[in-house]
C-alpha cells in the first residue's frame, strides 16, 4: 500500500512539474492542480495509513494512540481542497481575462514565430 501511494504521489508531482514548464496558461493551471493533489496525498499519508481505525477516542479504557487515526492531516487536507478549488477558479478567471485582452493563451502573451 505504501509503495502504491508513493508511486501515485511521484507520478502526480512529475506530471505537475512537467505541465508547469509548458507554454500555455491552461497547462500551467492543470500542473498547479496536480501538484496540489500530490501535496494533499502526502499530507494525508502523514496521518498513518490505517484502515478501519476509529478517528474518535473512546475514553472508557486506557487510550493507546496507535489504535486511532490522526484527524489533523484529514482536517488539513480538507481545508487544502477547498482553498485549492477556490484558487483554481481564480486562475481560470484570470486566464480567460488574459486571453481576452491579449488574444493569446501563452504564458508570455506572445505566439511563437
Amino acid at each position: 500500500m505504501e509503495l502504491t501511494l508513493a508511486i501515485a504521489i511521484g507520478a502526480l508531482t512529475g506530471s505537475g512539474v512537467w505541465l508547469l514548464v509548458r507554454p500555455r496558461t491552461f497547462q500551467v493551471v492543470i500542473g498547479l492542480s496536480l501538484l496540489s493533489y500530490a501535496v494533499n496525498l502526502f499530507i494525508f499519508s502523514m496521518g498513518r495509513l490505517r484502515i478501519g481505525a476509529a478517528p474518535v477516542l473512546d475514553t472508557a479504557d486506557a487510550i493507546n494512540p496507535a489504535d486511532y487515526a490522526d484527524p489533523i492531516p484529514q482536517a488539513l487536507v480538507l481545508t487544502a481542497i477547498v482553498i485549492g478549488f477556490a484558487t483554481t477558479a481564480l486562475f481560470l478567471v484570470v486566464l480567460l481575462a488574459s486571453r481576452g485582452l491579449t488574444g493569446s493563451d501563452h504564458v508570455d502573451g506572445r505566439e511563437p514565430r
